[in-house]
């Protein structure tokens, strides 16, 4: 069923991400004008004029990111830490293994995070969870980036426990409580992009792994968000990953993933 999940959720925002529609939107519009259909076509033209408009003018995505980016505290107080969990997020196992050097792109401030806390607590367990989220390439994991990248800044790997299965946040969350097995009562810390957050502690929650949320890798500006500017590549970006995070957290609250 996880397997099916998996890949149904991949093929479906394949069709519903927003930077699909506005193609498909616009193929619409190209099909009117070729059955000469020209009025019909004017409208859904213009209509799709005035929204791409919209994205380039208005920071649409920071907007709906931002209540998911605050809903936990930033540079939690932490005492007492068992264990410190990260999500993999920014690895590229893809270049990593074809260029033979270690590739991270966005999220990289999980990593960061991590070793940072690491050395903070040094009697805390450690675990990295991520196999891979590509449907095709899955032969080298986020995992093996991660660990790699970890010796190459002289941390004791030995030390962390690597879940290199899991596809998606739910089964971070499911397959390293089984790997882990944490104690009922400790205080195991995640971390993870501040807008995954909400969507990652449900779903720790749905397996019973109670955590405190150390979210990093802010995308907003609380005090900047009420602006006009040109940025269409920009603001799609921040539209496409608010949207998938919307709708990740409404599937997983639908199908039981998340508390």
């Amino acid at each position: 069923m996880d397997s099916f999940f998996y890949w149904f959720s991949k093929l479906i925002w394949l069709l519903a991400s927003p930077d699909s529609l506005l193609i498909i939107w616009f193929g619409v519009g190209f099909f009117l004008l070729w059955l000469g259909k020209s009025v019909w076509a004017k409208k859904v033209l213009g209509v799709l004029l005035g929204l791409v408009l919209m994205v380039a003018l208005f920071p649409i995505g920071e907007w709906l990111l931002y209540p998911l980016e605050t809903k936990y505290p930033h540079n939690p107080q932490l005492e007492a830490v068992d264990g410190i969990i990260a999500l993999s997020g920014s690895e590229d196992p893809v270049h990593t293994k074809t260029w033979n050097q270690v590739t991270v792109g966005g999220a990289t401030e999980r990593n960061l995070a991590f070793m940072m806390l690491a050395r903070q607590h040094p009697e805390a367990k450690l675990v990295f969870t991520g196999g891979v989220g590509n449907m095709l390439q899955q032969d080298y994991k986020a995992a093996d980036v991660a660990k790699r990248l970890f010796e190459e800044q002289g941390m004791d790997v030995s030390q962390v426990i690597f879940e290199r299965e899991s596809r998606n946040t739910w089964e971070n969350a499911l397959l390293s409580k089984e790997l882990v097995r944490p104690e009922p009562g400790t205080n195991w810390v995640l971390i993870t992009t501040a807008w995954h957050m909400p969507r990652s502690v449900g779903a720790f929650c749905k397996v019973g792994w109670e955590v405190t949320p150390y979210p990093v890798d802010f995308y907003t500006l609380p005090d900047n968000l009420l602006r006009v500017s040109w940025g269409l590549a920009d603001n799609l970006n921040r539209l496409v990953t608010a949207a998938k995070e919307w709708v990740g957290l409404v599937v997983y609250q639908f199908t039981g993933k998340a508390c």
